[in-house]
């Protein structure tokens, strides 16, 4: 292994990590640093470069995501055989890596972010889970989600959203889906057939009610969220609401209109189901209190999701039932077994305990405000013809109307080529709609400008 000679430049507004990322990946795809050679390990990269172990740690992370590098088990990172050149195709260590090129060429070659989330805090926690509590393992998941788990995310909704649950009121599954396929099997015995969906909604949700035999109806929805007056009367249902930031068009339903939901819910014998999907990506102002929090009659079963707040490949979400509901899943829960795993349950609620998940959400709001703003004024700078964003207050991604002749999956296409993660809204939503989804949240925050305007260099072509 011979040693990296790489010269950052302090005084630059762009980070360090970001630096030290672009020089290494500048070097492997001119040849310099050739397929399968060991780099230097983080701690010695660090010494060599006077920058901290979490700075290199950020560039390798960048560089493993985007498929520069790979990492072995008690081994270290090598430059990966992807970038091999081709007079060399016949060298064993080409060969050696020729499973994890395939598996880069079938992934999506989207930007990520490693700033976004702490895995080396994450790693500590689930280390502790296998070497001080590897004995919670050798049995089955609670099919309810493990006590440990609920207890924080109890003491978590508490001290966030005002909503007041017990662990015993407490499920988790691997998903909004999976979680509301639960809940479907609770209505149903409740003898709810009929449920009410916003229009234009979240269309996997509505195909998980369809799915399960549920009459549906859709309901307008308003710069107030939900047309209240539309929902049906007289009979015991279900209505599906997004208070806080309804998608696709990020109305918030004010508190008076919450009011007359919760007593819609009491005079008919209905059950609200609030999906508060990214409540706590919420910049420029203090995020809004739960409809639950709000709930005296024990009518609301709320939704949550940790999705946004730590990586995609982790698909931990919880619901929150009401006494009455809780009593019914309490019934029915042996028949079903857990679908979220117990390890990445426990290395969760760890993370909690220790107060990281807090830290870390102080940190991504702060991140995904910036990367927010510098979105915002990129579109306006030099797309404004082009580009109109829609929703713009929370989240983790912006819906953009484009002026644009070409289709919405050709849009996504050209987007892809720059690195950029969208889709069309009409793939996840039951409006008609040319309508994009940004996923800011992925591009680096010294890289997104820049990103932006290729993207719109694109679309105009």
């Amino acid at each position: 292994m011979k040693p990296i000679i790489i010269e950052l430049d302090h005084s630059l507004s762009i980070p360090l990590y970001i630096q030290l990322y672009e020089r290494i990946k500048q070097r492997i795809t001119a040849g310099s640093l050739a397929a399968g050679e060991k780099l230097p390990s983080l701690r010695a990269l660090a010494r060599d470069l006077a920058l901290s172990v979490t700075t290199v740690q950020q560039a390798y992370n960048q560089l493993l995501v985007e498929g520069y590098i790979a990492s072995r088990p008690q081994s270290g990172y090598y430059v990966a055989a992807a970038f091999q050149p081709a007079a060399e195709s016949g060298d064993a260590r080409g060969r050696a890596y020729a499973g994890d090129a395939q598996a880069r060429a079938e992934a999506p070659s989207y930007l990520y972010d490693s700033c976004c989330f702490d895995f080396n805090k994450w790693k500590k926690c689930s280390a502790a889970v296998f070497n001080e509590h590897y004995e919670q393992l050798l049995c089955e998941s609670d099919p309810q989600g493990e006590l440990p788990l609920r207890r924080e995310i109890a003491r978590y909704l508490y001290s966030s959203r005002g909503v007041t649950a017990s662990p015993e009121q407490i499920v988790i599954g691997a998903g909004t889906q999976q979680i509301t396929a639960q809940l479907c099997r609770i209505l149903a015995r409740l003898d709810i057939n009929h449920v009410s969906l916003e229009s234009p909604g979240y269309l996997p949700v509505q195909n998980m009610f369809r799915d399960s035999g549920f009459a549906i109806s859709h309901i307008p929805v308003h710069s107030d969220g939900i047309d209240i007056s539309r929902l049906p009367v007289n009979i015991s249902s279900a209505v599906y609401v997004s208070p806080s930031n309804q998608f696709p068009t990020g109305a918030v339903m004010p508190a008076a209109a919450r009011y007359r939901l919760l007593a819609w819910a009491a005079e008919n014998k209905s059950v609200i189901i609030e999906d508060d999907y990214d409540s706590e990506l919420r910049y420029f102002s203090k995020p809004l209190p739960a409809l639950q929090s709000l709930d005296r009659a024990g009518l609301v079963v709320y939704l949550g999701s940790f999705s946004s707040t730590l990586f995609a490949a982790i698909k931990i979400s919880y619901m929150v039932l009401p006494p009455a509901l809780a009593q019914v899943f309490a019934q029915i829960r042996g028949r079903y077994s857990q679908t979220c795993s117990k390890a990445e349950q426990l290395t969760l609620a760890l993370f909690m305990e220790r107060g990281y998940y807090y830290t870390g959400l102080r940190r991504l709001r702060k991140l995904y405000a910036q990367k927010l703003q510098t979105a915002l004024a990129a579109f306006d700078a030099y797309g404004r013809e082009l580009v109109r964003p829609v929703d713009t207050r929370s989240g983790i991604n912006l819906i953009l109307r484009v002026r644009s002749k070409k289709r919405a999956d050709e849009l996504c296409a050209l987007a892809k080529s720059v690195g950029v993660h969208m889709a069309p809204v009409a793939d996840i939503s039951d409006q008609e709609s040319s309508a994009l989804i940004f996923y800011y949240n992925s591009v680096p925050l010294a890289k997104l400008t820049d990103t932006i305007r290729a993207l719109l260099s694109l679309w105009r072509a």
